[in-house]
């Protein structure tokens, strides 16, 4: 039943709508058609002429200079003399120690020398570790290490230092030392046992070396 309402409804609205569209079409057709004017033609030049630019030149003139006058040398300042030092050098560290030159046989020309202890040859300054210069106190580390017939040391350990952060420097800066080996009958032959004190000095803004820990 609904159906058949539907049917009865939109079909004439259908028919309506459908006569509408085709008169208005119709209505479009029916007009005459106007064609459009032609634009004008567009006209090229190829190559134009380009007329030379003038070039404006403006007269300048120059001031005449004027003369300079040199001013005079600065005055010589005589330098200070210093006396030749009378003390002899003290041994520091990376200094080259006096040895025992060496005895000649005339006899039969050979060159003998006499037994000696390992001698410091090269002791190159140690580096503080950035963490130990961020600290309030001066510090150092006694080492014990034995010198290789080449004059190397090797076996290197710490026995005393005020803080465990010098170890590792301490040690790494001995092994680039250098030493003169043990001289027993001519031969160069091991030292072991040789002990020295490494000191790593801080300071404060006004230069002065501070202390090491109490206790050390």
């Amino acid at each position: 039943m609904s159906n058949a309402i539907r049917w009865l409804v939109f079909t004439p609205l259908a028919a309506v709508f459908t006569v509408l569209l085709f008169l208005a079409m119709r209505a479009l057709i029916s007009k005459d058609f106007v064609p459009q004017d032609k634009s004008d033609t567009a006209s090229f030049e190829i190559n134009p002429k380009v007329e030379d630019i003038k070039v404006i030149e403006r007269e300048t003139k120059i001031d005449q200079v004027k003369k300079v006058i040199t001013p005079p040398p600065p005055p010589m300042i005589e330098r200070a003399k210093a006396d030749k030092p009378t003390e002899k050098i003290a041994s520091i560290e990376g200094a080259v120690p006096e040895f025992e030159s060496p005895k000649i046989d005339a006899s039969n020309f050979k060159i003998t020398v006499s037994d000696r202890d390992a001698q410091p040859l090269v002791r190159i300054p140690p580096v503080a570790p950035p963490r130990f210069l961020q600290g309030d106190n001066s510090g150092y580390c006694k080492v014990r290490f034995d010198v290789s017939p080449e004059g190397q040391p090797f076996n290197i350990t710490t026995t005393v230092c005020t803080t465990n952060v010098l170890e590792r420097a301490t040690i790494k800066n001995v092994q680039k030392w250098k030493y003169n080996p043990k001289i027993v009958d001519g031969r160069s032959v091991s030292r072991t046992g040789v002990e020295t004190t490494i000191r790593f000095n801080l300071q404060d803004e006004r230069g002065k070396i501070l202390p090491v820990p109490s206790g050390y």
